[in-house]
């Protein structure tokens, strides 16, 4: 395989375009980190033309996959939830590095910077929203299952939160990652997948610990959206906010969010007049 990597090296450093790549090889135990192949290469391209691009061969018996990436979009993928992407960095072996961009990027991804650990709470915390009050709903409803199913991500975006909150990126394997982490979290999951209660008693023992431990950091956990809020005296209107790249990642979770933190009063809803008769524009401050 070493050998393999250095003639693969050596091909794209004829390639001008081409500033960094990085090598992850199949653990076994974890094949979905390389998608079921042999080897991934991560491919740092600086043509956008380039980017976005997926390639699939065999090469002297290895399965091979390519993933090209601009610097740009690599970066707003770390700022995102892509932990598979965390691990390629953190695991994967730099072939080849023009101007060390991606040991810099290595660097950044261990030093976990507050504001890259503010944004990922963000992320986590507006999914957690969601699938907390969906399982909620389907509880009233008595559609057991979906409000089953609901609660147990809501869990894993609660453990993933807990993981950054110490500081740490969350991995692939979050339960493993979180017994040692928070015992009570991990004994919530077990209590809710192995318990012998029914379904709807274990459902409503993880909505009622939801509501007293994590609605408790929705304001710790909003930090970049209050902060932007804060950050010019005219309120934001929600398509004004939808349109900024700080909150691109919870764009589909972002009416949901500002809501309830309207109805906890972390922040206001202005009603304004525009120029639609009769109608009054919601907008958001603090």
């Amino acid at each position: 395989m070493q050998a393999l990597k250095e003639q693969l090296a050596a091909r794209f450093r004829l390639d001008p375009d081409i500033c960094s790549v990085s090598a992850v090889e199949n653990p076994n135990q974890l094949p979905s980190l390389t998608d079921g192949f042999d080897l991934l290469l991560l491919i740092v391209t600086r043509s956008l033309d380039r980017s976005d691009y997926i390639h699939h061969y065999s090469r002297e018996g290895v399965h091979i996959q390519e993933k090209w990436v601009h610097p740009d979009q690599l970066e707003q993928w770390i700022m995102g939830d892509s932990r598979n992407l965390i691990q390629w960095l953190l695991k994967g072996e730099i072939l080849l590095d023009r101007d060390t961009y991606l040991e810099a990027l290595r660097h950044k991804v261990l030093e976990f910077p507050f504001e890259l650990r503010g944004h990922k709470l963000m992320v986590e915390f507006s999914r957690f929203l969601r699938t907390y009050l969906q399982s909620k709903e389907y509880l009233l409803d008595e559609h057991l299952l979906d409000a089953y199913n609901n609660i147990l991500e809501a869990l894993q975006h609660w453990a993933r939160i807990v993981i950054i909150e110490e500081g740490h990126h969350p991995e692939i394997t979050v339960w493993r990652q979180i017994r040692s982490l928070n015992p009570g979290v991990y004994k919530l999951y077990e209590e809710l997948t192995t318990s012998r209660e029914t379904v709807k008693q274990r459902v409503q023992l993880v909505l009622l610990a939801c509501e007293f431990s994590v609605m408790s950091k929705m304001e710790r956990c909003c930090v970049p959206l209050l902060h932007i809020l804060e950050s010019r005296e005219e309120p934001w209107s929600a398509a004004e906010l939808q349109r900024l790249p700080a909150l691109r990642d919870i764009s589909a979770d972002l009416p949901l969010l500002l809501n309830k933190l309207v109805k906890k009063s972390l922040i206001r809803e202005v009603a304004m007049t525009n120029d639609v008769e009769l109608e009054l524009e919601l907008r958001y401050t603090l």
